[in-house]
């Protein structure tokens, strides 16, 4: 699932919301980080009603434009959770990876090897 579709799934789940709605919602859910173009946007729209996870909920007419509202879908509901799960499944294996990864020392000290005495002060 692309980061489009993750965060336009995610915009649907409280209600149906047009496209300006949509972009506004991904906006703000993702901080900022999310920037949806209205050529991504309705791309994404139109595979997600094919693949059944989003619908078509009601057009109103709002100054003489047409706004077409989607909602989501029972299957689109199941997908966005799948990956929710995936995604923190995946979040937690990398931070457990980093917890126990301990960067190699660049420069190690010299470890004595016991029964093996040093240049200086050994036994010759």
């Amino acid at each position: 699932m692309t980061q489009a579709a993750f965060f336009i799934l995610t915009a649907l789940i409280d209600e149906p919301r047009h496209g300006y709605g949509i972009v506004r919602e991904v906006e703000e859910l993702s901080d900022g980080e999310v920037q949806l173009r209205v050529g991504t946007l309705y791309g994404v729209l139109d595979r997600l009603a094919a693949d059944g996870l989003i619908e078509l909920d009601r057009e109103e007419a709002q100054q003489g434009r047409l706004r077409r509202y989607y909602a989501l879908t029972d299957d689109g509901a199941a997908a966005l959770s799948a990956e929710a799960e995936r995604m923190a499944a995946g979040a937690r294996t990398a931070t457990r990876r980093m917890a126990a990864h301990r960067p190699a020392d660049a420069h190690p000290q010299p470890t004595a090897r016991p029964g093996r005495p040093g240049l200086a002060g050994g036994a010759a």
